[in-house]
Order: structure tokens, then C-alpha cells, then sequence
């Protein structure tokens, strides 16, 4: 499940339950775009509530990733799980994203 909101100019996704591709991705990638064409390029996604997340959920966060730098934005992942810190560190992309412990930290970050 996915749910939008905004706080001090800077996009947040919330994510919940299982990530793993279908019909969310196609959700989250419009969200993005829809926060980049409001000209909010920094965005965070909060994953609290995520209980699993397989390779194609990964492929959306790196194609969330992708997206924004190649509009000068950022993307903060918040409250990570250690199922998807050690996803992270196995598929050696933890360095590919800003990892923060709590949405107030990530938006202090990228104002």
C-alpha cells in the first residue's frame, strides 16, 4: 500500500506490507513523477511498515533513485527494517542510497 503526503516542500512515501514489483511500482513511479513535476525533487520513502521486499522491490527504489538524480533531486529511505538493511548491505547497494533513522532527520537533511 502506498500513501502520500508533504512536509516542508519535500515528498514522502509511505510504504506498507509486501514490496515486490506489480501493481505498487507502477504507483510509486507515478507518484514520483508527479512530485517532480510539482518541482519537488527530494523526496523520502518511509519503510516502517514494509514486512518483506523482494529483488523487484528493490528495482523500484534504485529506479526511484535513478529518476531523481537524473532531475537533481534526492531520496531518503526512512526507517528501514533489518530484513531490508541486510537485503541492502547483501546486494552491496546500501551505499546507493541516504539512509536516515526517522522522516524528521531526512527532512532536515534535505532542505
Amino acid at each position: 500500500m502506498v500513501q502520500i503526503s508533504e512536509r516542508e516542500g519535500i515528498g514522502i512515501i509511505s510504504l506498507s506490507g509486501k514490496i515486490m514489483g506489480g501493481p505498487e511500482a507502477g504507483e510509486i513511479n507515478e507518484q514520483i513523477s508527479n512530485f517532480i513535476d510539482q518541482n519537488k525533487k527530494n523526496i523520502v520513502i518511509n519503510l516502517e511498515k514494509v514486512d518483506w521486499m523482494n529483488s523487484s522491490g528493490l528495482g523500484i527504489l534504485i529506479g526511484a533513485v535513478t529518476t531523481l538524480k537524473n532531475n537533481d533531486g534526492r531520496l531518503g529511505l526512512v526507517n528501514t527494517s533489518e530484513r531490508v538493511n541486510s537485503l541492502l548491505k547483501i546486494t552491496k547497494l546500501i551505499d546507493v542510497f541516504e539512509i536516515f533513522n526517522d522522516i524528521d532527520s531526512a527532512i532536515e537533511s534535505m532542505k
